[in-house]
């Protein structure tokens, strides 16, 4: 569908950091950001955005340049993301939860000239720095744990070394502004670009158009920055309005939560909550779940995997307010399909976002019909640009203006679209992607292990959960908690199988490819 009349584009010049910092040049005693240590203002904010931002360019650091950014939710993340951009400088956005495998190869794919990262992070950045040939200009650290080395710098010495940059660099709405990693079902993950004008049209389209976000908000996401759904809802959709952002650097546990929901943090309830079905499933099983009353939320917010029906309506009869689902990607940067506050059709992933243009389609391009699955293209303004130095990918994902999701939904009668599934073997787990293919082959690395194979099963709540089933090596022997703790040692804990079953072999094709769907069949029918 067509872009609303009333949203203007950006214009030949726009540098996206700089256009945050516009929007909030009339609040500088408001609070931004409120993490465990305090607040920072708007107007501190910009400043210390624009110190970062010639702090970087001191380093030598060119236009287009990247930079790592690894950094548990605080304060300095956003000031970091934002002064890389002010200065033409690209962020490299990554997951806090990998391995130093992984930061090595995101520091040579990305090429990155320095790294911003978390002192409680710095052990995995050094290990991966030794992995790699790649070198950078130096390593800025936030809060550090220890004494630092002469190729290391503490933030805060770093962003009061440098006067404020002047002036933005002079970007275009189409040059590259930041890379966000998306999984993939085989191969490394891939680096996805997105220009300056791609978040803005989020915030205008979804944070505006949809939530309806206003500068009273204080919105708190269990979802963190270095998702593309954590990176609207606690930076650049509260920006967008004037509103404030509380930020929490530890795991968003049931408790964790509850303690930011009852104003534990900074002394602020939050009007706005942006959750994960895996994370509503946790809360409303918790037996400190808070009471309505207790509780300011006005607005909740769902994505990262299909949202149960029945978890929506039990914390709506609980509090009140719907849990509003929807559905976006790396890709697309934020929410495409959703959900409406005050039009919810739960079990559902709601209508397309204004802005945006949905099909299905069937395996030879042709229109899927009402009520049969089809694989989901959209078309919108905030696609990426590119997967960086992966041609074949970008050309399988990014079609002539529209973006190829790897989901299947079927389209109902009333126009909403419900969720069929991936149309790879890539599964959702609590919200981040889990590839089989990663998890079988870490464990055919154990070495009573012949084979294995990989799937997602439902749990009680509805929620997807890795299984493996286990071929056992003759005479070997192995136990179910061996091979989990053996597959927590190699790969990002959250990607372990939660159940184990050990089988005496696998079925396959004729060619002889595990034929992963027989084994989700045989799962279904034991339910």
């Amino acid at each position: 569908m067509p872009l609303p009349e009333h949203i203007d584009a950006p214009g030949d010049t726009f540098n996206f950091a700089q256009h945050l910092l516009t929007v909030n040049t009339q609040r500088p005693a408001k609070a931004a950001f409120i993490d465990d240590g305090g607040a920072l203002t708007y107007g501190a904010l910009d400043e210390r955005v624009r110190r970062v931002a010639a702090g970087l360019r001191a380093l030598g650091i060119k236009r287009e340049e990247r930079v790592l950014l690894l950094m548990q939710d605080c304060n300095d993340w956003p000031v970091s993301f934002l002064g890389a951009i002010y200065a033409g400088i690209v962020p490299v956005a990554v997951n806090t939860l990998l391995m130093a495998d992984d930061y090595a190869y995101m520091l040579e794919h990305s090429r990155a000239q320095a790294v911003l990262v978390s002192g409680a992070l710095l052990p995995a950045v050094t290990a991966a720095m030794t992995k790699s040939d790649h070198e950078v200009h130096k390593v800025i650290v936030s809060h550090p744990a220890a004494p630092l080395h002469p190729a290391e710098v503490e933030f805060e010495s770093f962003v009061q070394g440098n006067a404020p940059l002047a002036k933005a660099a002079a970007t275009s709405p189409d040059d590259p502004c930041f890379w966000l990693y998306s999984s993939g079902s085989t191969g490394r993950p891939k680096g996805t670009v997105h220009s300056h004008a791609n978040p803005y049209w989020t915030i205008e389209l979804y944070g505006k158009g949809i939530l309806e976000l206003r500068e009273s908000d204080v919105c708190f996401s269990a979802a963190k920055l270095f998702f593309a759904y954590g990176l609207g809802n606690a930076l650049t959709f509260p920006m967008g309005v004037g509103a404030t952002t509380l930020l929490m650097a530890e795991r968003p546990t049931p408790d964790a939560t509850f303690k930011r929901w009852l104003g534990g943090v900074g002394g602020v309830k939050p009007t706005v909550f942006y959750g994960a079905p895996t994370g509503f499933a946790g809360m409303l099983a918790s037996p400190n779940l808070p009471a309505k009353t207790e509780v300011a939320m006005r607005l909740v917010s769902s994505a990262g995997e299909a949202l149960p029906a029945e978890i929506g309506e039990r914390f709506q009869r609980h509090f009140g307010v719907d849990i509003v689902d929807g559905i976006g990607s790396t890709e697309m940067l934020h929410i495409f399909l959703s959900n409406l506050p005050g039009k919810v059709r739960y079990g559902t992933t709601g209508w397309p976002v204004p802005g945006y243009d949905i099909e299905l389609r069937n395996e030879d391009g042709s229109p899927t019909p009402d009520g049969e699955p089809g694989d989901l293209y959209i078309h919108g303004p905030s696609s990426a640009m590119m997967y960086w130095g992966n041609r074949t990918k970008t050309r399988e994902t990014f079609q002539g203006g529209w973006t190829k999701s790897g989901d299947k939904y079927v389209r109902n009668a009333d126009g909403t679209y419900t969720y069929s599934g991936r149309s790879d073997d890539m599964l959702k787990v609590s919200g981040i992607y889990v590839s089989p293919f990663e998890v079988e082959a870490t464990l055919v690395q154990h070495p009573a292990v012949l084979e294995a194979a990989v799937i997602g099963v439902p749990d009680a709540e509805g929620l997807t959960k890795t299984k493996a089933f286990v071929v056992l090596k003759p005479g070997a022997q192995a136990t179910d908690a061996e091979l989990k703790a053996f597959v927590k040692d190699k790969l990002a804990p959250y990607k372990y199988p939660r159940q184990i079953e050990f089988v005496t072999d696998l079925p396959k094709t004729a060619t002889g490819k595990i034929q992963r769907f027989k084994l989700r069949a045989l799962e279904s029918a034991a339910e």
